[in-house]
């Protein structure tokens, strides 16, 4: 379990399209409340997905080779697949159809960040959040023992190195907010011209070590 938690929480942390909207929020007008704002809806959504997980189980995994045991590995095999897919359309679509009408979309969300408020900052973290990659969380959460120590560190450590990128840059800002702003603005034009390639990257990834680990456990 802490494997997979470490490997999806890094394809999350490392997940462009999250951190180039966080550095849209953290570059506009009142950009470090908006950040925060934003970073705690993010903890809020991971923090939620995992309560309800282990609602459901009562904290303990459930035994090998039940239905829910079951169950929990035909979902993670299910996206494992899906990343895959995904990864895969990104990479035949390639990065020229993707282009039109990304720059007017970029000078939109900026005027929407410029004139948005904290709750604007805050809806759209809940909508950029990695959900497929969340997903996949959120069946190996399945299999957490809440009676030790060890599993709510990497329960909490996987929350923390999900949300890792954007707690430095909104500590990069905090501390040194003119040159942050700058370099983060470069970052992220940076990052719109190598999007593609690292969500494919990451999809493909993460989903076909997903789908090995669930095929070898259900068939093991």
């Amino acid at each position: 379990m802490v494997l997979d938690l470490l490997l999806i929480g890094l394809a999350i942390t490392l997940d462009p399209l999250p951190l180039m909207a966080f550095v849209l929020v953290v570059a506009s007008a009142k950009g470090v409340w908006k950040g925060l704002v934003f970073i705690l809806s993010w903890l809020a959504c991971l923090v939620a997905v995992i309560a309800v997980v282990l609602a459901l189980t009562g904290g303990q995994p459930p035994p090998p080779r039940s239905p829910p045991s079951t169950a929990a590995l035909a979902v993670k095999l299910v996206v494992g697949l899906s990343l895959i897919l995904y990864g895969e359309h990104r990479r035949r679509r390639g990065p020229a159809d993707a282009a039109p009408g990304r720059e007017s979309s970029s000078a939109r969300l900026t005027t929407r960040m410029d004139r948005g408020t904290p709750w604007a900052a805050a809806a759209l973290a809940v909508l950029l959040q990695p959900w497929g990659m969340v997903a996949a969380a959120a069946t190996t959460v399945v299999e957490a023992d809440t009676s030790h120590v060890t599993t709510w560190l990497a329960l909490c450590g996987f929350c923390l190195l999900a949300t890792a990128t954007l707690l430095a840059g909104e500590l990069y800002v905090v501390f040194s907010p003119a040159a942050a702003r700058a370099r983060l603005l470069r970052l992220r034009a940076w990052l719109e011209g190598h999007q593609d390639q690292a969500l494919v990257s990451l999809c493909l990834l993460l989903g076909f070590w997903l789908v090995g680990k669930s095929i070898y456990q259900l068939t093991g």
